[in-house]
């Protein structure tokens, strides 16, 4: 029952460490353009000379 005293807190600051992380990168901008990188592996930049 002691080793629960420990690790319930323990869960929850990491469980609310995990959510703050969450919430920074939404105001970031981390998520506002999930398309963009699949979409630009596809785009060939490069000019080849023919």
């Amino acid at each position: 029952m002691t080793g629960l005293a420990f690790l319930i807190p323990i869960a929850l600051f990491m469980g609310l460490a995990g959510l703050a992380a969450f919430l920074w990168s939404m105001r970031s901008g981390q998520y506002d353009d999930m398309d963009g990188a699949a979409h630009r592996i596809l785009i060939d930049d490069e000019e080849e000379d023919a």
